[in-house]
């Protein structure tokens, strides 16, 4: 989503009949799987729509889609029905960045801090952050800022206005350029350094330089006006309807809306045929294999090799034909979006979806882009997945004893034990791979129950000790993929004091809440990723994943390339009138002990205070399984969680204003300072 403009020369996109390499393909046949495969997804997978299409040396060859626009009245989805397309945007903002760099406006080597003046940190290796780093992930910042970036109805500019001033407290968690980690702020600053040296907003840069040239009338972002009926509608379980709609205004990285024919032609300048707007030059270097410049698994064979904004610039399978495949995904929280391109053929494919997520996306694109490949004659025959045996144990080497101890990933630690050619493993791969005992089969590596996934200790040129996974996972009736992965990183274990393990193991399982974010944030759909536990490993010295350094402050010591080292977090605690409030992001959250009951009488108010920050409630016996009916101001709106911490209603979703009262569970109001709910409670 962050783009930006060179060249000021627009040209039209000329609509050419299908080429006579398409007509001797079998188009039914990929049609046919096409829509067996987009069938299978919405009927099995909660996907409500999917939009897809094939470009061919510039032409659409094939674009169809699967389930509905709107599931009240059936409506279907068309060619031009939008959809979010996610982290599919960071491929137009590092276009637009390159193209900056055609025009000799800016240097990607240069720091970034010769475009952005007023970008600063409190690390001083913030100096050597370049925009290509941004685009390759490596610039060593923490991740991603997310409050107040997903809003229902409110294109509210707040998150990007307010990260440079976050950064500017923050450290890095790396060398800039020493290794790739996935990293969403990366392609925020693009976004900045895009307005800055353009002049132009970021969604004025778009319109005016990809959009005009490539006649793209659907291609917007949440700052744009267009009709949003063209949106597809979205759900959420326990919603009996259609939300409002979802603004992603971290744009840079994430906001763009799109339509699949769109996407695919916005490729064509991605992959060098469009060079009057992006040289061809640009085009080869984002294309280019980044990840190998810094620490990184030694296998080639994978879904994930950062290129310039691309996941992957050698994409497997196709890397198995000896094909270059380039792919990037997008997820958000209603959006989900695949492009895979093959640039020496000059084939590209979209896929979006309203609901699902992104696995079923990128899997769709796969598997019909190798049904077209074979139908082409490209491929002669597609491989079939691959196999495994159960494991044999074999006597491992006593040197692999000194892997056990303690390791840590983002949010969490945990002590591995290595016993007997052993080891007992949590979930793995994203949620693919569940809890389960690993054992040594020779070469240092140890396999699951079913040979799928193998796991090892890997130390590479950054000096670390990672749990590394190679592994192959299978979606049913859609396909395998693999994924090699570093999972984990070898841990210093961190001694406390006593006064200092006394104040942490107080706060061990609790709760904090947040008190910054907009009621307006889709955030509130879901409890878990607003609301911060936290999990002292006192014998180690860790919280959350982060090493405690005094009693009040936890910092980030994770530095896994890849994924899972993405969205690193220090802790930092403070009081506020004997309250204790913790700071994670810029962002403040409340100890779960300040949180008051809701008033159990059948009258009360709520006022948001002049900080403008969130008021929350517990829900006790009294007012639990009573029915709270809210007149709500505007500009404000509530949510209702039960004791699991699932959503019962929230307002700005559903706008229903009333709803019974669950025992055990929560209730948060949000607003504009001063703005006034009265309450009114009555039993059922």
């Amino acid at each position: 989503m962050k783009r930006i403009v060179s060249a000021l020369m627009t040209a039209s996109l000329i609509a050419i009949p299908v080429t006579p390499a398409f007509a001797l393909t079998n188009h039914a046949t990929v049609k046919e799987k096409a829509q067996e495969l987009a069938s299978k997804i919405v009927s099995d997978y909660d996907v409500s729509g999917l939009q897809y299409a094939i470009m061919d040396h510039g032409s659409i060859v094939l674009s169809d889609s699967a389930g509905v626009y709107d599931k009240a009245t059936k409506s279907p989805i068309t060619k031009d029905t939008m959809f979010g397309i996610g982290s599919v945007s960071k491929t137009y903002v590092s276009a637009a960045t390159m193209m900056l760099a055609d025009a000799n406006k800016i240097d990607i080597d240069k720091p970034l801090t010769t475009y952005i003046k007023d970008f600063k940190m409190a690390d001083e290796r913030y100096k050597k952050i370049t925009p290509r780093m941004l685009m390759n992930h490596s610039s060593g910042l923490y991740g991603s800022h997310y409050p107040n970036s997903f809003l229902f109805n409110d294109n509210d500019t707040r998150n990007k206005d307010e990260l440079l001033v976050k950064l500017q407290s923050e450290n890095l968690k790396s060398n800039p350029g020493e290794s790739s980690v996935y990293c969403n702020d990366g392609f925020q600053l693009l976004e900045i350094l895009i307005e800055r040296v353009s002049g132009l907003s970021y969604s004025e840069f778009l319109e005016t330089y990809f959009s005009k040239p490539l006649h793209l009338t659907s291609t917007k972002t949440p700052r744009d006006s267009f009709d949003r009926d063209r949106l597809i509608k979205t759900y959420f379980p326990g919603i009996n309807q259609a939300l409002p709609v979802e603004n992603a205004n971290l744009i840079g990285s994430g906001g763009l809306y799109s339509t699949a024919e769109e996407v695919v032609k916005f490729a064509e300048v991605l992959i060098g045929n469009r060079t009057d707007i992006l040289s061809e030059k640009s085009a080869k270097a984002m294309q280019s294999h980044e990840y190998r410049k810094g620490a990184w698994v030694t296998e080639e064979t994978n879904t994930i090799n950062y290129g310039l904004s691309w996941d992957a610039v050698r994409l497997a399978p196709f890397s198995d034909y000896g094909i270059t495949a380039l792919f990037k995904g997008g997820d958000t929280f209603m959006y989900h979006a695949a492009l895979t391109t093959l640039p020496e053929h000059d084939i590209s494919i979209a896929v979006l979806s309203s609901g699902g997520n992104g696995v079923y996306t990128s899997t769709f694109a796969s598997n019909i882009l190798l049904e077209y490949t074979r139908a082409k004659g490209i491929i002669k025959e597609i491989l079939p997945e691959k196999t495994f045996e159960a494991p044999v144990k074999v006597d491992m080497p006593s040197d692999l004893l000194a892997y056990s101890g303690l390791y840590g990933t983002v949010g969490n630690t945990v002590n591995l034990e290595i016993k007997n050619g052993e080891i007992d493993l949590p979930t793995l791969a994203f949620g693919s791979l569940p809890p389960q005992k690993y054992v040594y089969t020779g070469n240092g590596q140890f396999k699951n129950n079913d040979g799928s996934a193998t796991i090892s200790f890997e130390q590479p040129k950054n000096g670390k000790t990672y749990l590394k996974l190679d592994a192959y996972t299978n979606t049913p009736g859609l396909g395998q993929t693999v994924l090699v992965n570093y999972e984990y990183q070898k841990l210093d274990s961190n001694p406390l004091n006593q006064s200092t393990k006394t104040v942490w193991e107080h706060r061990n399982g609790k709760n904090y809440y947040p008190l910054d974010e907009k009621i307006t944030s889709m955030r509130y759909l879901l409890k878990a990723l607003e609301v911060k536990n936290i999990s002292v490993d006192i014998n180690h010295g860790y919280a959350s994943g982060t090493k405690i350094v005094d009693m009040n402050k936890a910092v980030n010591v994770v530095d896994i390339p890849i994924t899972n080292g993405r969205d690193a977090f220090d802790l930092n605690f403070y009081n506020v009138d004997g309250t204790e409030h913790l700071m994670i992001d810029g962002q403040s959250y409340i100890s779960e002990d300040a949180i008051q009951l809701i008033y159990e009488g059948n009258s009360s108010i709520c006022i948001i205070p002049s900080t403008g920050r969130a008021v929350w409630y517990k829900i006790n016996e009294k007012s639990a399984n009573r029915v709270m009916t809210v007149e709500t101001p505007a500009s404000g709106g509530f949510a209702v969680y039960d004791a699991k911490g699932m959503v019962v209603n929230f307002s700005k979703a559903s706008n229903n204003h009333s709803v019974v009262l669950p025992e055990g569970g929560m209730i948060v109001f949000g607003g504009n300072k001063g703005d006034v709910f009265k309450i009114n409670l009555k039993n059922k």
